[in-house]
């Protein structure tokens, strides 16, 4: 095709976006029973995530508190549950291309939930020290990863075409709804019964999912790509997004993001240390409440400015947030700023995610999806291996100071990797029901 048919092709698809991405009230996909019942099933789970974050980050600084490497420990928490996406993610999103993405999710869900309720027990027994803390924590990273990349290419086959944006923003407030909710919850569980208490109950929150996806009677898919090997099909994968300025602007926004934005989340057990587990379960909370407060403001937004210049923004606001975390020392401000940065931080995530969902048509999707969450997560691991070590070198003030001088840098590659959202091959569900 040439550039003309591309650039009509291009406006089409804009117009297409624009005209459904107003079709709706934000709330209209909830009234589909199919989109209902995962989407409370997945608030559930996510809540067990967050409340399993909570216990693992707290029982890893209980254990090296003493040590002077606790920094490096801490910050390799989140660097094990993200660490297989360099591994696998590719192979995941070309396995939820090829095969029954119905039973990769349920195979995946049952994997993270046997691990999750492994770790539990062991840990209620005290057999687990800082290294089986990160081979478990390694493992429920794994059997995410494996699940990601599907369960994100399921949307549009359980939601209508006119509702899948405001589907897209949904998912996205419901994860943050259990954010907030879940290091609460997690903060308390843990102070009142243990690190072991909230794994178990982390496990348990992963049957509502495997409930769902055992019942969904998913109709049979006709494959629009000749049967391949998984590595043929990784790199038929990978040659498209070489191929897609699209998908390239919102890898390269995406990798910046995460790599300095990880520090905070690294270095918020210690940042809490001194308020107690319940303080670093509210802090976390802070967080996600002010992510889903920021999801009810972000139609307004952007019927005010462009995704670019949202984007710009939020980042501007969570390289401060990054910074004075480091300093404030009264809890009430530190909950106001972490609030703040909740806010800015769900605004840059759904921006970076609605165009990692549209920017692929449905033959690739998986994989082009992988590949946002491998740059996603695998940013977030690298830095978090990466603040905890500087931190332990110069301090967590410093180490977030550098973040936040990161962030700011970052936005010098914004004119050059401009973000777009497409609406791209989105057909109606192909469901026959739950």
């Amino acid at each position: 095709m040439g550039q003309a048919g591309m650039a009509d092709v291009r406006e089409q698809v804009r117009g297409q976006y624009q005209e459904q991405a107003h079709a709706g009230p934000a709330l209209e996909p909830l009234r589909e029973p199919l989109f209902r019942s995962l989407w409370i099933a997945a608030v559930i789970s996510y809540t067990g995530t967050w409340m399993q974050n909570v216990g693992a980050g707290w029982l890893m600084t209980s254990l090296t508190m003493d040590q002077p490497r606790a920094p490096l420990m801490v910050g390799l928490v989140q660097a094990a549950t993200s660490l297989p996406v360099f591994l696998v993610v590719l192979v995941a999103g070309a396995l939820a291309d090829m095969v029954d993405r119905r039973r990769l999710l349920l195979t995946a869900q049952i994997w993270m939930t046997l691990a999750a309720a492994a770790l539990g027990v062991l840990t209620l027994l005290g057999m687990v020290g800082p290294w089986t803390l990160l081979a478990f924590t390694f493992l429920l990273g794994f059997g995410n990863v494996m699940n990601d990349p599907a369960w994100q290419a399921i949307t549009p086959e359980i939601v209508s075409a006119r509702c899948f944006a405001a589907a897209v923003a949904l998912n996205s407030a419901g994860f943050n709804v259990a954010r907030a909710v879940g290091p609460a919850i997690g903060g308390v569980v843990v102070a009142m019964a243990g690190s072991g208490a909230a794994f178990l109950l982390n496990a348990a929150s992963f049957l509502g999912v495997i409930v769902f996806l055992y019942r969904w009677k998913r109709a049979p898919q006709a494959s629009n790509h000749p049967a391949q090997r998984v590595w043929h099909a990784v790199g038929a994968g990978l040659d498209y997004i070489r191929g897609a300025p699209a998908v390239r602007a919102v890898l390269v926004r995406t990798g910046l993001f995460s790599l300095f934005a990880s520090a905070l989340w690294a270095m918020l057990p210690l940042i809490a240390k001194e308020h107690g587990s319940i303080g670093f379960g509210t802090l976390v909370a802070c967080l996600g409440a002010g992510a889903v407060v920021g999801a009810t403001l972000i139609p307004a937004l952007r019927r005010r400015m462009s995704l670019n210049r949202l984007v710009a923004l939020a980042t501007a606001v969570f390289a401060v947030v990054t910074c004075v975390a480091g300093v404030v020392r009264v809890f009430p401000v530190l909950c106001l700023v972490l609030f703040l940065g909740g806010m800015a931080w769900l605004s840059i995530l759904a921006s970076l995610n609605l165009s990692a969902q549209t920017m692929s048509p449905q033959w690739v999707r998986a994989r082009a999806l992988s590949a946002y969450l491998l740059v996603l997560q695998g940013g977030m691991a690298a830095g978090g291996a990466l603040w905890g070590a500087l931190a332990g070198e110069i301090g967590i003030t410093r180490a977030l100071a550098v973040a936040a001088a990161g962030l700011t840098m970052g936005l010098l590659f914004a004119r050059r990797y401009r973000l777009g959202a497409a609406w791209v091959e989105l057909p109606p569900p192909v469901t026959t029901g739950a």
